[in-house]
């Protein structure tokens, strides 16, 4: 089955769209109004299962990795990714981390050895 997602902005001006009309496929209903849209609705499913694993995790990147399958760097541009897509503006890119961050990382369980040990060669 395709997966079919409404636009979130107006062709025409850029503007955000409102949904103005909701039916039911079973017995046929329809509603009209002036309803709020879902700003995650237009979000790929890839997309939600990247928020969906973030949140479930309670913002875990380390399980965002892992359930990914992908390095540490991957699963941030990921979530980042998603998070730019739902507007969020994530600010200036943070400073390089420094080596005692990384270790406390490691401790906390968010960043794995191999890719701490990876981060801090490429950042000499």
């Amino acid at each position: 089955m395709i997966e079919r997602r409404p636009p979130r902005a107006c062709p025409v001006c850029g503007d955000i769209l409102r949904v103005t009309r909701l039916g039911c496929h079973n017995c046929g209903t329809e509603l009209s109004g002036d309803f709020e849209s879902c700003e995650f609705c237009s979000l790929s499913g890839d997309d939600r299962q990247v928020l969906m694993i973030f949140l479930t995790s309670r913002g875990n990147m380390k399980a965002l990795e892992r359930q990914l399958g992908v390095s540490y760097p991957t699963a941030r541009a990921r979530l980042d990714a998603v998070l730019n897509r739902l507007g969020i503006d994530l600010g200036p890119t943070p400073p390089p981390e420094s080596p005692l961050d990384l270790l406390q990382a490691v401790a906390r369980g968010d960043v794995g050895v191999a890719d701490a040990a990876k981060r801090l060669l490429e950042h000499g």
